[in-house]
């Protein structure tokens, strides 16, 4: 059992005999705590560097876009040799090449089937027969301007045994029989060869050509693949970039703002338009996926870029997501309006709660602004972040692929058919680049719960200064008490800050493990079925539930504590919850109807990051051309991740008000047998009323 805290909070006794009383009391006795978690902290940062120092070094974001082509180069690369800089899409030109890799028991790949990188998709002629040649080099004296110019074409060029070569399909120039159309960056063949183009090619004594709908199919089954898929949503972070600094920072920061200026002026209403704004954001995100999904409209997501043909319809995997995660927002939105019309009877409960924070912030002016602090420091680190992941993804090395077939192509320097080396190249990617971004996921949830434990520490000292001042104003409190909490935090207790923001992410990195796990065994149905499965499945679940209460219990009430008492962070922890404890009946009620309105609140902030975010993706620039995003999912998710940071930064000071006036409160109470002594006017109005007190922690009957 935890002894009473007179001598760190209500009075304490100086060395000269003196009972000293008031906001002083906050700055006693203090000493370093944590530093070993400190230690570890600034340890982690510097593995961070490094980490993000080898993806700056050895990635290369335009990879999660475009394709590679016969020399290893990735397509839109200007600092390629030739220069891609305009050549951006990759097509593939031997269509047997194309057709064998789809056939069922075939052992060669598309990845070795030779491509080359185009400013856009060819499609065959009407008269004649189009030719795609490759880069001009050796004999070939043509610059790449004009091989450009030239539709790729230099047939005309040819030696004897260069033409011949071509007709066996050997190159260096390939037919243009299939029809094709700009998908994500690759040219998806069409099975509907051109009868006039085909016709020439079989004048000419070509050799013949699989009109087989498999040419189809198999490269339509690599552009679906998980992996380029997940490529694809990483390379649309790096697209929509303005579309997360809008969204993402800038709207949520001015929505912020707003809501605490309204809840320190309007804060009677403030539960009634945040319920009803939320129902109505919630509504409207839904609708937008729904519209996305084609449900709704005819504005369905899709894979081609650029004009084409209407007739051609082209299926992505990026819709089914979309879909699965319309279906999903449709539970969600009924859940949520359901849930928010049933608390309707607690609105004016909160009303109450709310008029704490709001005098708090009248009289602290300060912690109004102060959130702009961390949130400038994590928009720098999420820009560098971002970047880093980036680099990270992309990272590899670019290899020749080892394909043992007959892949043999006319080389333009050696003058000859080569069959030594004609193989395609891919990205090797080494098991320690996944731990190097496993490793930079969890540090960018670290960084960001530190930050926010650190604003919420903050927060927590002024409102504690306030509040063991008799809630008077001096010259010291509107602005000096919040520097005064920071430059505490900062020399005693960023290693208890440290320590809590890792447990508390080291457990959420545990649960998300043991979920996937959970889902997979809940996948394997033989696993399942027998008794290991269950035995695994219900342990699992057992954990899972543990690892929940034990994040219930690690929560902001043990900032608080160490931003009044400046203990280490597990003395707090248990400060706290011994406080908690035995106030449970009268605080429990208050602070749960507090925080759902707050988190009602947050969530507004994120859903109107989500619905501008839907708006502007859907704008000429990235619903087509060179930024096209492959579906508005993973941007709008991101946004509204960033909006809910950010709005927990600032409605930070509200819950940290809240709660540290609360538990000022009851230990006031308790040290002054029921009566609480250093609570000043503004708050005994709602706070220390007894009836008033009773209506809140008891509600309607």
């Amino acid at each position: 059992m935890r002894g009473p805290l007179g001598a760190v909070i209500g009075s304490y006794t100086s060395s000269d005999g003196v009972t000293q009383m008031g906001g002083g009391i906050i700055k006693h006795n203090r000493k370093c705590r944590d530093i070993t978690a400190l230690v570890f902290f600034i340890a982690f940062w510097i593995a961070m560097i490094v980490n993000s120092s080898f993806g700056f070094n050895q990635g290369n974001p335009l990879r999660l876009t475009y394709g590679l082509d016969y020399k290893g180069n990735v397509c839109g690369d200007k600092h390629a040799h030739p220069g891609l800089g305009e050549l951006e899409i990759r097509y593939w030109q031997n269509p047997n090449q194309v057709y064998q890799t789809g056939l069922k028991d075939s052992q060669f790949k598309l990845v070795n089937a030779r491509s080359i990188c185009l400013s856009e998709c060819p499609i065959p002629a009407d008269d004649s027969l189009k030719w795609v040649c490759d880069y001009p080099e050796g004999d070939i004296r043509l610059s790449m301007e004009d091989w450009i110019k030239s539709d790729y074409d230099y047939y005309q060029f040819l030696t004897p045994d260069m033409r011949n070569s071509s007709l066996q399909l050997q190159g260096p120039c390939y037919p243009v029989i299939f029809p094709s159309v700009n998908v994500y960056w690759s040219c998806q063949f069409i099975a509907r060869p051109s009868n006039t183009s085909l016709k020439h090619w079989e004048q000419m004594g070509g050799v013949s050509i699989n009109e087989d709908i498999v040419i189809d199919k198999s490269i339509h089954k690599s552009i679906n693949s998980r992996s380029a898929v997940l490529k694809r949503y990483m390379a649309d972070i790096g697209k929509a970039w303005p579309v997360l600094i809008v969204c993402g920072g800038i709207l949520p920061l001015f929505l912020s703002v707003i809501w605490l200026m309204m809840i320190r002026h309007f804060v009677a209403a403030m539960p009634w338009i945040t319920v009803v704004l939320f129902n109505v954001l919630i509504i409207a995100v839904t609708m937008f996926f729904y519209i996305k999904a084609g449900w709704i409209g005819n504005d369905a997501i899709s894979p081609i870029i650029g004009e084409h043909d209407p007739y051609i319809n082209v299926f992505g995997r990026e819709l089914t997501h979309l879909r699965a995660v319309t279906v999903l927002m449709t539970v969600v939105m009924a859940v949520s309006v359901l849930t928010s019309i049933a608390i309707v009877r607690r609105i004016l409960m909160a009303t109450s709660v709310l008029k704490v924070a709001a005098k708090v912030i009248g009289e602290v002016q300060a912690l109004i602004i102060f959130p702009i602090i961390p949130y400038a420091i994590l928009a720098v680190f999420y820009m560098i972040w971002t970047s880093a992941a980036l680099h990270l993804f992309s990272s590899g090395q670019i290899v020749q692929n080892d394909c043992n077939s007959n892949c043999c192509t006319y080389d333009l320097v050696a003058k000859r058919v080569n069959c030594d080396r004609c193989c395609g190249y891919s990205i090797h990617y080494t098991p320690h680049i996944g731990i190097s971004i496993l490793f930079h996921l969890f540090g960018c949830y670290w960084a960001t719960q530190f930050f926010i434990a650190s604003s919420s520490t903050v927060v927590a000292g002024s409102v504690a200064s306030y509040y063991w001042a008799h809630g008077e104003t001096s010259h010291e409190i509107p602005f000096l008490s919040v520097f005064s909490s920071m430059k505490r935090l900062m020399r005693y207790s960023l290693g208890s800050v440290a320590l809590g923001s890792l447990i508390v992410s080291f457990v959420e990195s545990i649960r998300f493990l043991l979920e996937s796990l959970r889902r997979k065994l809940k996948v394997s149905s033989h696993m399942h079925s027998s008794w290991i499965g269950k035995a695994a499945h219900q342990s699992s679940q057992c954990f899972l539930r543990c690892i929940e209460w034990t994040i219930k219990s690690v929560n902001r009430n043990a900032y608080i504590m160490i931003a009044i008492t400046g203990n280490s962070f597990f003395s707090a922890s248990s400060i706290a919850t011994d406080l908690i404890m035995n106030n449970i009946l009268k605080i429990g009620r208050l602070n749960v109807i507090g925080d759902v309105i707050l988190f009602l609140g947050k969530l507004c902030v994120s859903l109107s990051s989500s619905v501008f975010a839907f708006l502007m993706l859907d704008t000429h620039k990235y619903s087509s051309g060179h930024n096209k995003t492959s579906s508005p999912l993973f941007p709008v998710v991101v946004c509204w991740a960033l909006g809910y940071t950010v709005a927990t930064l600032f409605f930070a000071v509200v819950e940290m008000s809240i709660d540290t006036i609360v538990l000022s409160f009851c230990q006031d109470s308790e040290e002054h047998q029921g009566t609480a002594q250093y609570a000043p006017p503004l708050l005994m109005e709602t706070l220390g009323n007894q009836n008033e007190t009773n209506r809140l922690t008891q509600g309607s009957q």
